[in-house]
């Protein structure tokens, strides 16, 4: 019952001619998302290739009661039924605590190994020390005057807003090959192996 903030990760791939169909689908399978407690946002990574569309869609929840709550409801079950006419393959995925805050490395459909606790902390520090210095340069002479609990929650959530976009998604990309080396090391070999095969030459 981990009362952080979790994120649920459905990666789906596509059949290519019924990607119109899932857009549409993916709009409606958001918008009922939205209708329950403790929903905090979703993201929809959309596929760069045609021929390979696979979409990664990342759902927000404050805490895992409230993931579970709708992830066990009739509204999620009948919307993943709804999806199947669309989807060649899905696979999901649960994080949580500061991970909400991830940007996923470029093969978020496999399975990531869990990040190393001293990893989370020292990526918390790099990312919150900084915008704790800028909120108390730009922000300090503004909320002098202030009660010191008023200045506080709106220094705290100028560093939150700055902290969930872009700071963090920008520096898990930056450090992911440290986050999530094997992942990253699987990504390099597959280019790797991609790049070496040879044309097919029909005759």
């Amino acid at each position: 019952m981990n009362p952080d903030p979790i994120t649920l990760v459905i990666s789906e791939l596509v059949e290519p001619s019924q990607i119109q169909a899932y857009e549409a689908w993916s709009k409606g399978f958001n918008q009922a998302a939205r209708q329950y407690e403790g929903f905090m946002g979703v993201d929809v990574i959309r596929p760069r290739e045609h021929a390979y569309p696979e979409y990664v869609v990342i759902v927000k929840f404050d805490s895992y009661r409230h993931l579970r709550d709708w992830w066990t409801s009739p509204t999620f079950q009948h919307w993943m039924e709804k999806g199947r006419d669309f989807v060649i393959d899905r696979t999901q995925q649960q994080h949580g605590g500061v991970e909400l805050w991830y940007s996923l490395p470029p093969n978020a459909s496999q399975k990531l190994p869990e990040t190393a606790y001293y990893k989370k902390v020292i990526l918390g520090v790099l990312a919150v020390y900084p915008l704790i210095l800028l909120a108390n340069a730009l922000l300090g002479p503004i909320l002098s005057p202030l009660p010191p609990l008023l200045g506080l929650l709106i220094s705290v959530t100028f560093v939150s807003a700055l902290l969930t976009y872009p700071v963090m998604p920008w520096l898990t990309q930056l450090l992911g090959f440290w986050l999530y080396p094997s992942s990253c090391r699987r990504s390099r070999r597959r280019k790797k192996g991609e790049g070496s095969q040879k044309p097919r030459v029909r005759s």
